[in-house]
This record gives structure tokens, sequence and C-alpha cells, in this order.
């Protein structure tokens, strides 16, 4: 009974209120009221929107692009961190089936740094191994003296750099005109197509180290070894463009890939090995033919 009075004296007591100040404010719990509220509400929010749209266009005026002659321009070329150029090192050297080094490892964002320090790095190792391979073959002949041969650092430089810059240029042409010819045919971007060529240089610099051990026959293994995976990276990343190609184009491209491939791997063999018998199996011939 206690219990009842209690709940009704409460209502009790609110009409008392009610009839004894009539003109006293109220507040109404309609749902208009809920929907005045919830107006100011958003109306609070759509302040904020402007606040943060506002803030959207400042920043997106900070990120104009940059003009071509600026140091900004090319900043963005080297945007990369440690982790990201390891993982790109290393599926250079170990190439998977299926895995295409540009989808799975480039993801949209080639970068320069790569391939502008491993072909740096190339240039010296090579310059460096052919001298030292030079003198081990040559230091028990009678009467010779060492000369360090300085013009290996710029032939390197010229025959590498030009190989990872010319030769994507010439591949990059090729696909664009074939892929406004030919329905089905891909292309990388520029950038993407050197960053390609550049990381697939990556395992020659140890096979230079290595091919300072003087036998012969372990140095073509080391170079046939190399030469094997770096054009397996090639023909993984762009078979997928080439392969909708009419027959006689995919294979023109895929021989010519390969063959400059070749003549540049055999290239960093004939100056550190071969070279000075190289020389000699010439002139040697020469006085065979014309005498």
């Amino acid at each position: 009974m206690a219990s009842a009075d209690l709940r009704f004296q409460e209502f009790d007591e609110a009409a008392d209120l009610l009839a004894a100040s009539p003109d006293a404010s109220t507040m109404s719990t309609k749902p208009e009221s809920k929907a005045q509220h919830a107006t100011l509400h958003m109306g609070a929010d759509s302040e904020g929107d402007e606040g943060e749209t506002d803030q959207t266009e400042l920043l997106a005026a900070q990120k104009k692009p940059s003009s071509f002659w600026t140091f900004q321009y090319y900043q963005d070329f080297f945007d990369v961190d440690t982790y990201q150029v390891l993982d790109r090192i290393k599926a250079s050297v170990i190439p998977l089936p299926g895995k295409n080094f540009v989808r799975h490892h480039l993801r949209n964002n080639p970068d320069l740094y790569g391939p502008f320090w491993i072909c740096a790095t190339l240039v010296i190792t090579l310059s460096i191994m052919g001298n030292l391979s030079t003198f081990i073959q040559m230091h028990d002949r009678a009467g010779y003296n060492y000369n360090p041969q300085f013009h290996k650092v710029s032939v390197a430089g010229v025959i590498i750099y030009s190989y990872a810059w010319l030769v994507p240029l010439a591949l990059w042409g090729f696909l664009q005109w074939r892929k406004g010819v030919m329905q089905g045919v891909g292309s990388y971007s520029f950038l993407e197509t050197v960053c390609v060529y550049g990381y697939s240089l990556t395992v020659y610099i140890p096979t230079t180290i290595l091919c300072v051990i003087p036998f012969e026959l372990f140095r073509w293994i080391l170079i046939i070894v190399a030469m094997s995976i770096s054009g397996f990276v090639l023909v993984l990343a762009f078979w997928p463009h080439i392969r909708n190609d009419n027959k006689m184009a995919s294979l023109g491209m895929v021989i010519g890939m390969i063959a400059l491939h070749v003549l540049m791997a055999v290239g960093f063999k004939v100056p550190t090995a071969c070279i000075h018998s190289m020389k000699s199996y010439v002139m040697e011939m020469c006085v065979f033919f014309f005498l």
C-alpha cells in the first residue's frame, strides 16, 4: 500500500505544481523537440565538416605538383624506405614463378633509389674486381708492372647506365606502340620499366666479386647463373603484357630482350677475366689468316 502511495504521489505533486503555476514554462518531450534538437546537433556537425573541408583544401593546395626543373619534382622518385628497397632486392635475386615483380613488389610505387645505387655499386665493383683480376692473372709474368686501369670505371659506367636506361626506354616505346596497334597488349610506365631493369642487375654485384677467383669454369658458371636469374625476372615482369600480341611480335621482343641481356652479361665476363687472352687470341688469328 505504501508503494502504491509513493507511485501516485509523484504525479499528484506534478499536478499541484502545474495548477499553482499555470504560466510557468515547460519542456515538451514530443518528437518535434527531438527533431529540433537533432537539427541543432547537425548544425554543429556541418560546421565541423566545413572546417575539415577547409583543411583538406589547404592540404591539397600545399601538395601542388612541382615543376620539372625543381628538386622537389624528383624527390618523389626516391621516396622509399629501407624495407621496400630490401624487399625488391630480395625479389630480384630470388624470383618466384607466378610472382610478378611489378604487381607484387612495386605496387604502383616505383623508385629510382634502388636502380641508381645498384648501377653505381655495380660500376664500382666491376672496375675494382676487373683490376684485381688482371693483377692476379698477370702478376707472375716476367717484367709485368701493375698499372691501375681507371678507364674501366668510365667504360663500365657508360655500359651499365646505358643498359639500365636506354633499353627500358626502347622497350617502353615499343610496348606503347604495340598497345595502340594490338588490342590486349599492355604496358608499364617508363619509371616502372626502369625500376625492373635496375633491380634486375642486383645479382651481378656478388657475381662480379666472386669472378675474381681465377678459375675459368667457375667464372662462366657464375655468369650463366646470374644471367638466368636476372633474365627470369625480366621475363616474368613483361610477359603478361606481350603474350597477347601476335606471335612474331612477342617472339621478336623476347629474343631482343634476351639478346641484349646476354651481351651485357658476357660483357661483364670479358673485361674482368679474358681481355688479355682475347687480345692474344685475336692477334694469333689475324697472323694465321693474313700471313
